[in-house]
C-alpha cells in the first residue's frame, strides 16, 4: 500500500495529514514549524511514504530541504494548482487544506516547483540586499542634496562610488 503526506505549513505550525492510496485518512496533527518535529511526526508514522507534498510558499524551500536530507520524497507543489484544487471545499482550514494536499499528491493533481540550491538562493539574497542598499544610498544622497538647494548649497557628483 502507498502513503502520501500532505503538508499545510504555517509560520507557527504545520498540518500534516497521511493517507492511503485509497484515500482514506490514517493520521492527522498539528505540529511545530521546524524540521526535526516535522521528521519526528513522519518517522512516527512507521510506514514509508511514497510522496510528501506542501505548498510553494516562504520556508517551503527551507522544509523541502530538510525533509530531503532526512529521506522523504518532498515535493514542493505549485500555488495557484494548490488553490485550484482545494477551491471545490467547504470549510477552508489548515486542517482541511493538509487533507486536500494529500489527496491531490496522492492524484497526480499537482505541478511541481523547482526548488532552488542554497547556494543559489544566498547569491540571490546577496544581490537583491546589495540592490537595496544601493537604491537607499542614491535616495539619502539626492534627499541631502535637495535639502542643502534650499541654502544655495550645489553637491558635486560623487567620484568614487562604484554603481
Amino acid at each position: 500500500m502507498d502513503y502520501f503526506a500532505g503538508l499545510d505549513v504555517s509560520l507557527e505550525a504545520v498540518n500534516v495529514c497521511i493517507v492511503d492510496g485509497d484515500g482514506s485518512v490514517l493520521l492527522e496533527q498539528k505540529v511545530g514549524a521546524e524540521p526535526q518535529e516535522i521528521v519526528a511526526f513522519l518517522k512516527e508514522f512507521g510506514r514509508p511514504l511514497k510522496r510528501v507534498g506542501l505548498e510553494a510558499g516562504p520556508t517551503s524551500s527551507w522544509l523541502f530541504t530538510e525533509l530531503r536530507a532526512a529521506g522523504y520524497p518532498a515535493l514542493c507543489l505549485e500555488c495557484r494548482h494548490v488553490k485550484a484544487g482545494l477551491s471545490a471545499m467547504r470549510n477552508k482550514t489548515d486542517r482541511n487544506d493538509a487533507r486536500g494536499i494529500a489527496h491531490l499528491i496522492r492524484l497526480g493533481w499537482f505541478r511541481v516547483v523547482h526548488v532552488k540550491s542554497d547556494e543559489a538562493q544566498q547569491i540571490r539574497m546577496l544581490l537583491v540586499n546589495r540592490n537595496l542598499l544601493l537604491s537607499k544610498l542614491q535616495d539619502i544622497e539626492n534627499s541631502v542634496r535637495g535639502s542643502l538647494k534650499v541654502f544655495g548649497l550645489r553637491l558635486g557628483r560623487q567620484h568614487c562610488r562604484d554603481n
